[in-house]
């Protein structure tokens, strides 16, 4: 139901339009920063960050995909897509000094971090499940049968942990983006004036996760919104 209500899509608009704008800023800054060159591939960037931070134990392995980096803090490892993996520019060196960003997060027991890690099973039943709920509540509503609103509230109580992780969420983006600059400079791994493309790639990859936090948002109050109007 709320996949065809029109309702819906002006509630998200906002959130899609940065979405689409955020999506065309990453890509069009990574391709920029893949045009400069820097001495050390992006996993030998990383090895060197964590190393100087003392966390010899996590690896650094090479997984397929585009910008699909991320590090694990269940087997203590560093996925790097093979454009940053391999790649001597600072679009690599910078996206992978960010997730060796949230391997310092880990090791230092980043709070934020730390609640993210323990939300997400949470948020993912949440993600999971809500909608369904939501539906089914409504349909219930339109039925006359009571269990309808407990049905429709408890979905509502669902995508909200959805929210709460997004928004926990920002703060550990950030924070790594900004261990990532400043380590980059600190190490010499990134020349002063070549900081600028790593700027760009890392603030555009941030509005990302802007836009994915104010859809969870908007999403929200659509459901509040239609709650509130199934009782009238």
């Amino acid at each position: 139901m709320m996949y065809f209500d029109f309702t819906y899509i002006l509630y998200i608009a906002p959130a899609m339009l940065l979405a689409f704008w955020a999506q065309r800023r990453v890509k069009t800054t990574f391709a920029q920063a893949q045009q400069v060159s820097v001495p050390l591939s992006g996993a030998a960037a990383a090895r060197h960050i964590l190393d100087a931070a003392g966390l010899q134990n996590v690896g650094i392995e090479q997984i397929p995909g585009q910008l699909s980096d991320h590090y694990d803090p269940r087997d203590k490892v560093l996925r790097l897509s093979q454009d940053v993996y391999g790649a001597r520019t600072t679009a690599a060196v910078g996206i992978a000094a960010h997730e060796a960003g949230h391997a310092l997060q880990d090791a230092h027991n980043y709070v934020p971090l730390v609640i993210r890690n323990a939300a997400v099973p949470v948020a993912s039943f949440g993600g999971n499940i809500s909608s369904l709920l939501v539906m089914g509540g409504l349909g219930l509503l339109y039925a006359q049968i009571a269990i309808g609103e407990t049905m429709l509230l408890v979905g509502i109580a669902a995508f909200a942990c959805v929210v709460a992780f997004q928004l926990v969420n920002l703060p550990v983006e950030f924070d790594a983006s900004a261990r990532a600059k400043r380590l980059l400079t600190e190490h010499g791994i990134v020349a002063d004036q070549d900081m600028v493309y790593v700027n760009r790639v890392l603030n555009a990859a941030a509005w990302t996760y802007v836009a994915a936090t104010l859809q969870a948002v908007l999403t929200l109050l659509y459901y509040i919104m239609r709650y509130a109007g199934s009782r009238d």
